[in-house]
């Protein structure tokens, strides 16, 4: 039985698709946060939907009932869809939204790279935000997963062996890898004592780098102008603590060391793994 239903093939010129699937790593929710501010500016049409009753685990992800007056009205199910729209100059897009899936990852991974191939996708870009030890005086750093050393270095990268915990993302990476068709994972670094809480500099920054990488261009306004209010927020909330000054400044010295020395890393792998999983865990 087919993972997906193909309703439309619209005649696209060589697109990008955009991969943001909610369940997975978002600190500060800058994925959510990107998507957002894209959805509500662009139209879209739904050019596929996946079966979310093989994908989804309807336990964790429960449809949303409505009632008026005591009367069900209507039952919402989370789905998982493949949309066309436009950026704000008229280049089309593919984006792929909804829930990340529970089940038969490898084989609903593949049936994106298909639909990228079939639509002779360009690029395949996802979205993602993870805690980092990084300030928020700061402007907020994107850096990658990719297929190729050169998208990887095109974006920038954290250098060494990591291993860490990998979401659906990586797995469609993985295999637009196999199929040799262009990948990348767009990571905004979030400062780890904000990730928990909305972060707007994240998002803002991810609709930047898809501008920059990707040639798609979002309007961040609206993210611009909560991340100002934010980092009002926390310059006042850590004002308070002569503790949090003093990591806030130990933070911007970091920063601005491996600024100067042109470096991308700010922690080892080890490192960065251990806050990503303590970040999970607090979810």
């Amino acid at each position: 039985m087919p993972l997906f239903e193909l309703h439309e093939r619209p005649d696209l010129a060589a697109p990008v698709m955009i991969v943001a699937l909610d369940g997975w790593i978002d600190a500060g929710l800058g994925t959510a946060g990107a998507t957002t501010a894209i959805l509500e500016r662009t139209e879209m049409t739904t050019v596929a939907t996946f079966d979310a009753d093989n994908l989804l685990d309807h336990r964790a992800r429960r449809p949303t009932m409505q009632l008026v007056d005591g009367v069900q009205t209507n039952l919402t199910w989370p789905s998982i869809e493949l949309r066309v729209g436009t950026d704000t100059r008229g280049t089309e897009a593919l984006f792929l939204l909804g829930a990340e899936p529970d089940h038969t990852w490898r084989a609903f991974s593949k049936g994106v790279a298909d639909l990228a191939l079939e639509f002779d996708v360009r690029l395949v870009t996802g979205l993602g935000a993870y805690p980092a030890p990084v300030p928020h005086t700061r402007p907020t750093r994107v850096v990658s997963t990719a297929t190729t050393a050169e998208l990887a270095r095109e974006v920038g990268f954290v250098p060494g062996r990591i291993d860490v915990p990998g979401g659906v993302h990586a797995a469609i990476q993985h295999y637009c890898g196999e199929a040799g068709l262009p990948a990348v994972g767009l990571w905004a670094q979030v400062p780890h004592y904000a990730a928990a809480m909305p972060y707007p500099a994240a998002g803002a920054a991810l609709i930047d780098a898809l501008a920059r990488h990707a040639d798609l261009h979002f309007d961040a306004t609206a993210l611009r102008t909560e991340a100002t209010a934010t980092r009002a927020r926390l310059d006042e909330l850590v004002a308070n603590s002569d503790e949090h000054v003093t990591m806030v400044q130990q933070l911007e010295q970091h920063v601005d060391a491996v600024e100067d020395a042109g470096a991308m890393t700010l922690l080892s792998g080890d490192e960065l793994a251990a806050e990503v999983e303590k970040f999970l865990r607090d979810q």
